[in-house]
């Protein structure tokens, strides 16, 4: 039965919130069974007032006008850009609630994506720390600032910032515009504060550094990213230029240096040509330290260069981890392959637990700190190779050189892996597989693949919240042969 014609644009109507939706939506039912997707800042169990903006034959979409009712699990965000800001969407949501489905998130991939039926997901295991808990802020400049409604409703005089300046986060749906950020409740206190250091920097050098538009592919400042170990206390500061100015290069070090109270140990500018707001250097110039920080998880330290891929929630990330290993069910005769390994953190918190380990990447940096950190902790049964596993025909012989593994342990990107991949693990026949990944449905698209002809069974899914007040949720699968 179609309802399109029952419906217009602009009509206002009341739905109850039942479940999530994908790109931020969520999902109800009118009276007469309709079913309507919901944009906006809404909870599951809120009864809501939504206009209509398109009509198909099955559904609407509409957008939030007000909140009716609102749901039980519904608290008030503490950050003044919730919203706003891309970044943290579930402020609104209880933790209990955000742990809830962030379990549901992973549950409901694999049955409908990876069609598994035989599975139930573990429940989310949560954060000790809800805020203030990444080691890594990525802070965009900007030379149009995104401006609230209540800004472009006043007169121009009473706008307190200036217009063509900001630096902070891509308002949500914008990547020419920016907020300017002053606290980020996601940041440490450090952070933040060297955050307002650099902005009141900036603003007072600006005819010498001006901020590199996307329009012009003009100027020079491009993203202040922001390292801070929770463990060591170590700060690596990396200002993204698009060229190297060593007088206010100079200058600004001595500002940051000039608070005792920041453990700066490290100030890097990074430089690039790129026609984009890439937060990543081609070069370094490091004006203070070595280069690199060093942060910990469990027993092992580990050096992390600027591009360095490192888990951005450090104390969560030892949880994960131990779970890893856990899963795995590693024997001390086994041989196993890390799979898009980084920097090794995986590769040696595994080492112990093995006759030997091989650390597969392709980032050079990410390779070169691996091998560091090896020595650094002096684990001799691990080796790091720079590799594309998408090369099937080289990865081959290189394999058999090093013995073929007993469990694989893949961390691929958010996008999942590569088909080249996931047929060279076919051909390898490990006894264990086991996925970490950050995007439910890359899991369970590349799991259907793993298991397809029966080769493989998903026997275990564990569900990870590493990333507190986002929509984002980390992921542990195991897959054993048949």
């Amino acid at each position: 039965m179609s309802f399109g014609n029952m419906y217009h644009k602009l009509q206002l109507i009341e739905v109850v919130i039942t479940d999530l939706a994908e790109k931020n939506q969520c999902f109800g039912k009118l009276d007469d069974g309709m079913s309507v997707f919901v944009t906006g800042i809404v909870a599951i169990g809120d009864i809501v007032e939504a206009e209509v903006y398109k009509i198909k034959k099955n559904y609407l979409m509409a957008k939030l006008i007000k909140i009716l009712k609102p749901a039980e699990t519904r608290i008030k965000p503490i950050c003044n850009y919730f919203g706003i800001c891309g970044g943290c969407k579930w402020q609104h949501l209880n933790y209990d609630e955000q742990l809830r489905l962030k379990q549901k998130q992973v549950d409901d991939a694999l049955k409908h994506i990876g069609k598994f039926q035989n599975i139930q997901c573990d429940i989310c295991i949560g954060s000790k720390n809800i805020f203030n808990y990444r080691n890594k802020v990525d802070f965009s400049f900007t030379d149009m600032r995104y401006l609230t409604n209540e800004e472009l409703m006043s007169p121009d005089n009473t706008i307190s910032k200036p217009i063509n300046f900001a630096l902070g986060f891509h308002a949500s749906g914008f990547y020419s515009k920016a907020l300017d950020i002053d606290h980020c409740y996601l940041a440490t206190q450090s952070m933040n504060k060297i955050l307002n250091l650099v902005r009141l920097f900036c603003l007072k050098h600006h005819n010498f550094l001006p901020i590199y538009s996307t329009r012009t592919h003009e100027g020079e400042l491009r993203n202040l990213i922001i390292r801070h170990s929770p463990h060591t206390s170590e700060i690596m500061v990396n200002l993204v230029t698009t060229n190297y100015n060593s007088k206010y290069m100079d200058l600004l070090k001595q500002e940051l240096k000039s608070d005792k109270e920041l453990n700066i140990t490290t100030f890097i500018n990074s430089t690039t040509n790129a026609k984009n707001n890439s937060g990543i250097g081609k070069e370094e110039y490091i004006l203070e330290g070595n280069g690199y920080l060093i942060d910990k998880i469990g027993k092992y330290s580990y050096q992390v260069s600027p591009n360095s891929f490192f888990q951005t929630n450090t104390e969560q990330a030892e949880v994960l981890y131990r779970n890893i290993i856990n899963i795995a069910d590693i024997k001390s005769a086994d041989v196993i392959y890390d799979l898009f390994c980084g920097t090794g953190s995986i590769t040696l918190f595994a080492s112990e637990y093995c006759n030997k380990i091989l650390g597969i990447e392709i980032v050079d940096s990410s390779i070169k700190d691996a091998n560091i950190n090896a020595k650094r902790n002096n684990v001799k049964n691990c080796k790091f190779i720079k590799f594309d596993i998408k090369d099937i025909k080289a990865l081959r012989s290189l394999c058999n050189a090093f013995s073929m593994p007993d469990i694989i342990i893949t961390d691929p990107p958010r996008a999942g892996m590569h088909q080249n991949a996931i047929n060279m693990i076919h051909e390898w026949k490990p006894r264990t597989i086991v996925y970490v990944s950050c995007n439910p449905s890359s899991l369970a698209r590349d799991g259907a693949l793993i298991c397809k002809d029966n080769q493989y069974q998903l026997t275990k899914c564990i569900p990870i919240d590493l990333f507190p007040q986002t929509n984002h949720v980390e992921s542990i699968a195991k897959f054993e042969r048949i």
